[in-house]
């Protein structure tokens, strides 16, 4: 239980971020991470969906969003064809440029590569539930 791996691609659609989200849900309850730690579910939903908006508005195409979970850790990455160095931004009273703020906030761990001709950004949250397992 609370182990796994998936990856799904999505298309350059403003309705992605919110499926990505949703596909986010429907796994961490697949794999019984939801029934330990609701919030984790909320967390990675709320984070998914900032990196997947990112990805959507600065590559200019879809993106892929890759799930893993095993030893009591969440890994939820976005890859997508931009070249853009994420920054984490002031939050400040602006409309937008929260996404990676929110990730570093609520994130055990986060961070990004270049991957082939674009990039990836990851996070990882702990799934124990209230043992603390994997908490920041």
């Amino acid at each position: 239980m609370g182990a796994g791996d998936l990856s799904v691609q999505y298309g350059p659609l403003p309705s992605s971020a919110r499926r990505a989200r949703s596909e986010v849900r429907r796994q961490l309850e697949a794999w019984g991470i939801a029934d330990r730690d609701g919030e984790v579910v909320e967390v990675a939903e709320l984070l998914v969906s900032e990196l997947a908006t990112n990805a959507l508005l600065h590559s200019g195409g879809g993106f892929r969003l890759t799930l893993s979970a095993a030893h009591g850790v969440l890994r939820c990455e976005v890859s997508d064809s931009g070249r853009r160095v994420p920054r984490v931004l002031d939050a400040g009273t602006g409309e937008s440029g929260r996404g990676l703020f929110l990730v570093e906030a609520l994130a055990l761990r986060w961070g990004w590569r270049h991957d082939g001709p674009g990039k990836s950004v990851w996070f990882e949250l702990g799934t124990c539930g209230a043992d603390g397992c994997g908490r920041r």
